[in-house]
């Protein structure tokens, strides 16, 4: 008779990178071992606490049992697609040809991948291990969540099995093999749960914000476990056969070795120890901090969500910073996610945010910085683009200057958001909740923390939609947030509180009427929600609205004559006291080519402003990146915050900056006067902002900008004919039409009044949108009008919003016990869709200057040469050179084009294969420097940035 079966430690579970194959057994505990690791390290009690409660297990159990299921991740590995990748091993374990026998063909099912066997072989194994569950109700079975849940941790969750598929299994999956496989199965599923010690059984599922907790743990314990050097360090001699004791050895190093791996990693936890606002920052607060160490922390019973609405340059920044730690201790988050609108936003942030950690923070503080330019910025620490392949942990550094630094292992692909804190573009986030590979990984990252929303006004109904959806899961992890805004209706306010309040699960319906400055606060445990709290601004000012009625002669040639009426005409005038007096004017254009154009009138019309050193300046994001970066800082210098008394005693020379919107968000900059294209209400008050910021004194401004306290703001209104307000259609859709009619509409009847900041601000945002907006126009023809036009926008926005919610994922009160709804796609549902801001047509290139010789350069001196890879990928550096050098443009420029053929091992690096590369040649006529001919379209680079004729 025979005995029973025993384990076979031929089948192998890692093999890349290692002397020999190393047994899928070692594996499983090794990925058990991390889990406890994790566990320990990573978690909160208060998460810890939630999961054995769901489970209905003690803190003890909870442990071995997770950490079992952790170790089950892989067995699916344990089948012939997946052991026939290494022949000689895979002809070793047949080598008695009655032994693991599989359907002919079984072995090659390679779309039968590993993780999907997981599912599929542990759903009916945990049913028999007397898991709870009747397969005839699938999603409510705890054995087939379970499985589900571990056949996810290569980041897409699997459809939910029908009763006839666990029974009979191999009939509709052949690459599960024979008996002899399943017998196999079995057993390592046996001895992992007895050397785990993880007898014990769970009498319920969990819900879906845990399940993605666990989901995240699961990822993350493989992936430090599978490190070639985790492995090398307690791999068994060849021959180990995994007997009992053989195990019972292996698991007690893994044991060992795991915490070392755990910290190595820098994943940790910040603590949020610092408690005053005069310990986190060098100087003492203003009233809206004030308020907040005032009256907060007596709010805060955990975790929660507050919002914060106050005029750019109100302290919005250290404020919410300080708010994070009040939360964040209150609420026991590891850490804090800092999400902006715009990369150049975010790279601004960063060093705010390390200065922070650095002085308010203690504990595990490594530092992540996340778009997809981020190893680019200037101060964040050099690693180039990673194809995700982890390093070894070594011993860290935790002096004072490294302490924040992210270490190569956070570095890697789909790791960013892991780290304690993390600085970086909203989309990082936002992917989060879309049915992306890894969305759950996103998820994870930020059950735990701190999340901070600047710019929360600057997103339309697409982005509003999405954030709404993060805010119900956030919600719902109970993780604390806090959302920043300089303009905010009070229905937007209401719907990202509801959305948070519902994932905490309270569904009635909030109504807020936001304080403006002020704050409010919402209580994630009780879901009430705070009375609003107006505050006192430092900076209180009145606004000196000037609107210029014009025609659009915008992109009209410099040399050409000016006319009466005009856009041109109305600059000259607006411009010339700081051209003859002195000080500094912002002039914000809509569009790139008018920003382009603007600044080639201003030259004309100025020559003596143009031809002195920072008289003029062009910025916008059509440069080269490396150029933008050093336009950027020059801004920053030039027009920033005064540094000393020197600073202010006297008035600064004549300088004027054209720009577009790229200057409305997070850049600190201060105009004594500001003249901009009309656009609405909530986008000019944000560029207000940057008028008369700082505060110069009489000695600091120019007389014609005094009294400092009534910055003069130039509204530049497109007229036709008839003088009402017409968006010229070099603007295409970049504002909605009836928004710039409403906007228009409402400063002319606020003439010679102004505008009180911040007194005007909360009525006249909610005023701009108000339902009621049409009863107040006095002409029959432009109440139809505008009612056209509005009836439109809500068309468009309805449409947005409704594609939105298709695309994300559901809330998490409706995933209902199937995670595949964290993975399924709607039809029509693209990757191209999931991964752009809905509307944006955008394409990557790098201008290649051509040489008298006919070499290519990056450079038009033709000094910098076009890297190539010697051996299958260029190196870091290469890469990193020739992305500074890589510029945004209009995806309509590169269609029916085709570019230079990239250089030898470009395609190898997913930072570089998809740019189209321009073969740029010197250009006659003096308009620009260079050219080149591309898809019917000449597309030139000058000192303007790239342009082409539409």
């Amino acid at each position: 008779m025979d005995g029973p079966v025993q384990l076979d430690a031929r089948l192998w579970g890692k093999e890349r990178g290692l002397p020999y194959p190393y047994p899928v057994m070692c594996h499983l505990l090794d990925s058990a071992a991390v889990f406890g690791a994790l566990w320990d390290a990573l978690l909160s009690g208060r998460q810890r606490a939630e999961l054995a409660a769901a489970l209905d297990l003690d803190l003890d159990d909870a442990r071995r049992v997770l950490g079992f299921w952790a170790g089950l991740h892989d067995l699916g590995k344990i089948s012939p697609p997946f052991q026939a990748q290494v022949p000689t091993a895979f002809a070793e374990l047949r080598s008695n040809t009655a032994a693991y026998a599989f359907a002919s063909g079984a072995e090659r099912e390679r779309s039968f991948r590993h993780e999907q066997a997981t599912h599929w072989a542990l759903t009916r194994l945990l049913s028999e291990a007397g898991y709870p569950g009747d397969f005839r109700r699938m999603r409510a079975a705890v054995s087939h969540q379970v499985a589900q849940l571990l056949g996810g941790h290569h980041g897409c969750y699997g459809t939910v099995l029908a009763a006839k598929e666990v029974t009979h299994a191999t009939s509709y999956r052949p690459g599960l093999g024979g008996e002899d496989w399943a017998e196999q199965r079995a057993v390592h599923f046996a001895e992992l749960r007895r050397v785990t010690g993880a007898s014990a059984v769970p009498k319920r599922g969990l819900p879906a914000e845990l399940a993605v907790v666990l989901t995240g743990l699961v990822i993350i314990a493989d992936w430090l476990a599978s490190q070639t050097e985790a492995i090398l360090a307690v791999m068994p001699e060849p021959g180990w056969r995994g007997t009992p004791g053989e195990v019972d050895e292996h698991w007690e190093r893994a044991r060992k070795a795991a915490p070392a791996l755990v910290a190595g990693s820098q994943l940790g936890r910040a603590r949020f120890e610092t408690h005053c606002f005069e310990d986190m920052f060098p100087f003492p607060p203003n009233a809206l901090q004030a308020d907040l160490a005032k009256e907060l922390p007596g709010m805060v019973n955990g975790a929660g969500l507050l919002l914060v609405t106050a005029p750019t340059g109100d302290g919005k920044t250290e404020a919410a910073l300080y708010a994070a730690s009040v939360l964040g201790r209150a609420a026991g988050a590891r850490g804090m996610f800092f999400a902006l609108p715009t990369m150049s936003t975010a790279d601004a942030m960063y060093p705010r945010v390390v200065a922070f950690a650095q002085d308010a923070l203690v504990g595990d503080r490594a530092l992540t910085l996340l778009h997809h330019m981020a190893w680019l910025a200037p101060g964040y620490s050099p690693g180039g683009p990673t194809d995700g392949e982890a390093a070894s942990p070594g011993e860290l550094s935790a002096d004072r200057t490294t302490a924040t630094e992210a270490g190569a292992w956070l570095r890697g692909r789909r790791r960013g958001l892991l780290a304690p804190l993390g600085v970086g573009t909203v989309d990082q986030a936002l992917g989060a909740i879309l049915p992306l590979d890894f969305n759950a990984l996103r998820l994870f990252g930020l059950s735990d923390k701190v999340f901070v929303v600047d710019e929360a006004h600057a997103y339309g109904p697409w982005m509003h939609q999405l954030l709404v959806r993060l805010l119900e899961w956030l919600g719902a992890f109970g993780a604390p947030v806090v959302l920043l805004s300089a303009t905010l209706s009070g229905r937007t306010a209401t719907s990202l509180i509801d959305a948070y309040r519902r994932g905490a699960g309270f569904f009635e319906a909030a109504s807020v009427a936001p304080c403006y400055p002020g704050w409010v606060f919402t209580d994630a445990s009780t879901g009430v929600v705070h009375a609003p709290r107006m505050v006192a601004s430092g900076r209180e000012r009145v606004l000196d609205v000037q609107l210029r009625p014009v025609s659009w002669d915008a992109m009209a040639d410099a040399a050409s004559s000016v006319r009466g009426g005009g856009r041109r005409e109305a600059l000259r005038e607006a411009l010339t006291p700081v051209v003859s007096e002195g000080g500094t004017a912002l002039v914000c254009c809509t569009t790139v080519a008018e920003a382009q154009q603007t600044f080639r009138d201003i030259r004309a019309a100025f020559p003596l402003l143009a031809a002195r050193e920072g008289g003029l300046r062009l910025l916008h994001s059509r440069y080269p990146a490396h150029l933008r970066q050093r336009i950027t800082a020059e801004a920053e210098a030039a027009y920033g915050k005064p540094s000393s008394a020197d600073d202010t005693a006297r008035p600064r020379p004549a300088s004027v900056l054209v720009a577009t919107q790229v200057v409305e968000q997070s850049l600190d900059l201060d105009f004594d006067l500001l003249v901009t294209d009309l656009a609405p209400l909530a986008q000019l008050l944000q560029r207000a902002g940057r008028a008369r910021r700082h505060a110069r004194g009489d000695t600091g401004r120019p007389t014609w900008a005094l009294p400092e306290d009534a910055p003069r703001l130039v509204v530049l209104e497109p007229v036709d004919e008839d003088g009402a307000t017409s968006a010229p259609r070099t603007w295409g859709s970049v504002y909605d039409a009836g928004l710039l009619r409403r906007t228009a509409h409402l400063l002319r009847s606020r003439a010679g009044d102004g505008i009180a900041v911040p007194g005007d601000v909360q009525e006249l945002v909610d005023t701009v949108y108000a339902e009621d907006f049409l009863e107040h126009l006095d002409d029959a023809s432009q109440r139809d009008e505008l009612q056209r036009m509005d009836a439109e926008r809500h068309a468009n926005e309805a449409a947005e919003i409704h594609l939105a919610t298709m695309t994300a994922v559901c809330g998490p009160h409706d995933v209902g016990g199937n995670l595949h709804h964290l993975s399924r796609r709607e039809a029509g549902v693209t990757e191209e869709l999931l991964t752009t801001r809905l509307g944006a047509d955008s394409g990557r290139v790098l201008c290649l200057y051509e040489q008298q010789d006919g070499s290519l350069t990056l450079d038009e001196g033709g000094t910098l040469g076009v890297p190539e890879a010697t051996r299958s990928a260029l190196a870091a550096a290469d890469v990193r050179n020739v992305m500074a050098h890589v510029a945004p443009v209009p995806g309509r420029w590169l269609r029916g084009g085709e570019g230079q053929p990239l250089p030898r091992g470009w395609d190898k690096s997913p930072v570089l294969r998809d740019l189209v590369l321009l073969r740029m040649q010197p250009a006659d006529g003096g308009r620009a420097a260079w050219a080149c001919q591309y898809g019917g379209r000449t597309i030139r680079i000058s000192d303007v940035g790239l342009e082409t004729d539409d």
